[in-house]
């Protein structure tokens, strides 16, 4: 059974679909920590190793004396919010970090992540991937727990199921069992994709993914500066490496684990399901130095190469067309490119020139818009391409936007002929578990051939990898996985609960249109807008944004730029926007 799932790009300059989030926690043995802002400054620069995964919003919380919580978050780069003086208010010993960009949800101050709730014992929780059963997660919160939901995002949800859980044990202090059982009660009632991170005040760490282990997220150890271990939970290895933690290791599908500065203990809480974990993850999303379930991210793409080489050869030969360079489009297709180059003995050169000093278009609603960017973004080398039939390798083709115009490019430059090879198949179906791409009418291979997406593109001929040697390229590293979600490719989705209805719903979600309605321009407003809807903005705009974030109920946002002179110390309760910030 072949069940295989989107996408990162420097990620994401060029416009493809939108990153998943990256989540990160730390806890510190370190008894000294507790009055240092040691445990925020190691989060802050994880999370800088985790940007690709999110560009959008980025917030740290961490845990001090006492247990108290201490936060910084605001939409933008996690450069852009952890400056010094921002970190230097992080006090503690554990945290919890997020970088995000919105599935489903908003592109909300109020909805940047770590969320927080007070009752029961102080809970901060991060969380990448997307739930299905949403409507009917509302419904429970609402009429049977009685507890308010206020914003869009799922995450919040997530963290409401588990705090209702723990609630319903009616204890002063909860033990590990009572967490345990929470969580596997939470697997059972939450459907979709999840792994996440979150932190009890005074208490320590809890890492859990969800039954089929879609999104990826592991655990390390360091040794600690005064003895004892130091744990980490990201959503990839490189963290760890960055940080100088070793022995990496995946939380199992299911699995739940908790952290104390005296213990760790690790369990299966789920009932067995498929495991079925992301293939995006390796065709584009995680960065090349990253290890996600045994399988080298680097390794598999160099493996995809390979492979995309052998239906290459059967296609060229079907159209009785020989090719001169192989060119990769910048930056996550560069290693497959090079293999395929390699093994079809076919020169293999750098076509394209990036600028990477000009802001994103990926989350631009209206097509225009992107189409001008691309050009910004990409400059093409008029002496790899005049006279040659060219052979461009990309990871995907998800709109075919951003492929039309490199090809139109690469044909303005003189190249006599443009194939056009993907190294993943043709994306027909939504993304349902934690990727914002387009609905199922803005897919270009949705109800299109092939000949008719080379066409749409405007290149002569348009190969895809097969959807066997994709999984391959990934399972031949780690053969005791049987099963990907592949949901992009076939439409069918591991979890159960994507109907018609709930389809239907993401369709009105994603479209251009509504994107454009829910930040309040028309598509024709938003193709005029530079800079898209949300993310890093220069000079006063990005002043202005992260001083009109929003706080978490009852912490303060230790940022010097949040209450900074004359500006008012938003201090709201999770996701109300201050509506009022000072003239």
């Amino acid at each position: 059974m072949l069940s295989c799932g989107g996408e990162n790009k420097d990620a994401c300059v060029l416009n493809h679909t939108e990153p998943v989030c990256g989540i990160l926690g730390l806890l510190l043995h370190d008894p000294l920590a507790t009055q240092t802002n040691l445990a925020g400054t190691e989060i802050a620069e994880g999370l800088s190793l985790l940007q690709h995964r999110g560009q959008d919003a980025a917030g740290i919380v961490t845990c001090g004396s006492g247990g108290r919580f201490y936060q910084v978050k605001a939409n933008g780069m996690v450069r852009d919010v952890f400056d010094s003086s921002a970190v230097a208010g992080l006090k503690g010993w554990m945290g919890v970090g997020h970088v995000r960009y919105p599935t489903a949800g908003s592109s909300a101050h109020a909805e940047a992540q770590p969320f927080y709730v007070n009752s029961p014992y102080g809970i901060v929780f991060a969380h990448n991937g997307n739930i299905v059963n949403t409507p009917s997660l509302r419904q429970f919160l609402d009429v049977d727990a009685h507890r308010h939901i206020n914003t869009d995002s799922d995450s919040e949800l997530l963290l409401n199921i588990l705090a209702n859980n723990l609630q319903k044990t009616g204890k002063f202090r909860i033990n590990e069992e009572d967490i345990f059982t929470a969580i596997g009660d939470l697997t059972k009632t939450c459907i979709g994709a999840y792994a996440c991170v979150a932190m009890i005040a005074g208490f320590g760490l809890i890492a859990f993914r969800d039954p089929n282990g879609i999104r990826p997220v592991g655990i390390a150890t360091r040794k600690g500066t005064r003895g004892g271990t130091d744990y980490l939970v990201a959503s990839e290895s490189v963290v760890a490496q960055g940080l100088g933690f070793t022995e990496w290791e995946d939380v199992k599908a299911g699995e739940a684990i908790i952290i104390t500065r005296n213990n760790i203990v690790r369990r299966q809480v789920a009932q067995p399901q498929t495991f079925a974990p992301d293939i995006f993850e390796h065709v584009y999303f995680a960065r090349p130095d990253s290890t996600l379930d045994g399988i080298s991210v680097y390794r598999s793409r160099m493996k995809m190469g390979d492979l995309l080489a052998e239906t290459v050869k059967k296609e060229l030969a079907k159209a009785n067309i020989k090719i001169d360079v192989v060119i990769p489009v910048p930056d996550t297709s560069r290693t497959a490119a090079l293999n395929c180059a390699q093994a079809l003995n076919i020169p293999y050169r750098e076509g394209f020139v990036k600028n990477r000093y000009v802001g994103r278009t990926f989350i631009m609603p209206g097509q225009t818009q992107r189409r001008k960017n691309v050009r910004r973004k990409l400059n093409a080398m008029p002496e790899e391409f005049a006279g040659k039939t060219v052979m461009l390798v990309d990871d995907s083709i998800v709109r075919g936007t951003t492929s039309r115009e490199i090809v139109q490019m690469a044909k303005e430059v003189g190249a006599k002929r443009v194939i056009f090879a993907s190294c993943a198949p043709p994306i027909r179906f939504p993304n349902v578990y934690g990727i914002d791409m387009p609905s199922p009418t803005e897919l270009i291979a949705h109800d299109r051939t092939t000949e008719e997406i080379a066409a749409h593109i405007g290149a002569d001929l348009v190969i895809f990898q097969t959807l066997e040697d994709l999984v391959e390229s990934c399972r031949q590293f780690n053969p005791s996985i049987t099963t990907f979600d592949c949901s992009v490719f076939t439409g069918e989705y591991v979890t159960g609960g994507v109907d018609t209805r709930y389809l239907e719903h993401l369709e009105k979600l994603r479209n251009d249109k509504a994107k454009a309605k829910k930040i309040g321009q028309t598509v024709e407003q938003a193709e005029a807008t530079e800079g898209g809807c949300s993310g890093p903005m220069n000079g006063s705009d990005s002043l202005i944004s992260i001083q009109r974030s929003d706080s978490i109920m009852g912490l303060s946002n230790h940022s010097p730029k949040i209450g900074a002179t004359g500006m008012p110390s938003p201090n709201d309760t999770i996701g109300l926007h201050n509506s009022w910030y000072g003239q």
